[in-house]
């Protein structure tokens, strides 16, 4: 942990928006009854929900051009190191959750018995562990992009984006990408290498896949090219933000258009959604910007707690959400986990279905905030 220099207000604040929205959608006081704004699209298509995850994914690229900016973007031993580093660190922590997660689920999996057989019973669940996930998907989608903006001179990076999104279309096209079943080239390549123990179940299809991160670096990349856009100093403010926003604008309409003949869809992380995506996110940065560093606005801090230490507070979530799911409480002659005592027994009865669903989410967000709020008011940053 370190505290620190200067950070950009509008950065923060947005990356906070974001690790709280993540929060909320995945918390819900109970599946069956989520608000449709806060559901996924099923399959093609796009929800406020879906703009969560490559909202973050933007920041990240804006992050990593003022990162590596500190290297004046020559490659280097030192460079190369924080790179690597970040990127090991991210993914195994990925790795961890999904260990802990199936940790848990095989621990009631295995019944009664000795408490340290069944221990080690459940803990040895390698061969059943997702590989790939959020933060896997973080972790590679950074390296690669990190490590090409040291390698390549940036001006061309905006064609090496068009190559990568062409690339990923004809692999769709080709591959019955858009085929929501085990037929989809997705799927093939990711239980090939994978193996189909070691991947997501949504009708074979892997979210975070293999191929799919492919646009994904581009998603980067193209948030790394906003962050060059904001840092260029011959510009005022007022025209950073003016051409953020036709960029975001561009980019949005193009990639509605698109959609006609390429399907916007989070799910193979489409080049249409990488394009309105970071359209969408080009045109929020420009609003949080202009709210935060023109119009001073400064009461945020509440999302600034989650977007000064972003990655922390998405672990905390999810640890906390895991033991929330597996640690049971007797209540009423009843064993229940206490995340179904908290939904099911105090806010459902009080509040309904879909209000006390959300109102569970709600309180969840409140909860890791309280976690990470001290940390923001000391200026603690936790590091990687």
């Amino acid at each position: 942990m370190k505290t620190n220099h200067k950070r950009i207000l509008a950065l923060d604040v947005m990356r906070g928006i974001t690790i709280a929205g993540m929060i909320l959608v995945n918390n819900p006081g109970s599946w069956a009854y989520v608000y449709a704004p806060l559901k996924h699209a099923e399959w093609n298509g796009l929800t406020p929900t879906d703009l969560v995850f490559p909202f973050f994914m933007f920041i990240m690229g804006i992050s990593t051009y003022l990162s590596l900016k500190k290297f004046e973007f020559k490659p280097s031993v030192k460079s190369f190191v924080k790179i690597v580093r970040r990127t090991v660190v991210i993914f195994l922590a990925g790795l961890a959750l999904a260990w802990l997660s199936l940790t848990f689920r095989r621990w009631h999996e295995l019944g009664d018995g000795d408490v340290l057989t069944r221990l080690l019973g459940a803990m040895n669940n390698f061969e059943r562990v997702r590989i790939l996930g959020v933060l896997q998907r973080l972790a590679l989608s950074y390296g690669a992009a990190a490590t090409l903006a040291l390698w390549i001179r940036h001006r061309y990076i905006p064609y090496l984006i068009a190559g990568l999104l062409i690339l990923y279309t004809c692999l769709l096209f080709q591959g019955a990408g858009f085929e929501y079943n085990e037929t989809n080239i997705l799927s093939i390549v990711d239980r090939s290498v994978l193996g189909i123990t070691h991947v997501y179940k949504d009708n074979g299809i892997e979210p975070e896949g293999i191929l799919s991160t492919l646009p994904s670096v581009a998603h980067v990349l193209l948030g790394f090219c906003c962050g060059r856009l904001l840092m260029r100093r011959k510009l005022d403010m007022e025209q950073r933000l003016l051409r953020l926003l036709l960029v975001g604008a561009v980019l949005t309409f193009a990639g509605f258009l698109l959609n006609y003949g390429c399907p916007i869809n989070k799910k193979v992380w489409s080049p249409t959604f990488v394009l309105t995506t970071c359209g969408l996110g080009a045109s929020f940065l420009a609003i949080m910007i202009w709210l935060t560093d023109v119009r001073m606005v400064k009461r945020t801090g509440f999302f600034e707690a989650f977007g000064v230490n972003p990655l922390f507070m998405y672990i905390v979530a999810a640890v906390l959400s895991i033991l929330m799911g597996n640690v049971n409480v007797f209540y009423e002659g009843k064993v229940k986990s206490l995340h179904g005592f908290v939904y099911g027994d105090v806010l459902q009865p009080l509040l309904g279905d879909f209000p006390a669903s959300l109102a569970f989410a709600l309180m969840f967000v409140v909860i890791v905030w309280a976690v990470g709020y001290p940390l923001y008011r000391l200026k603690i940053y936790v590091k990687i």
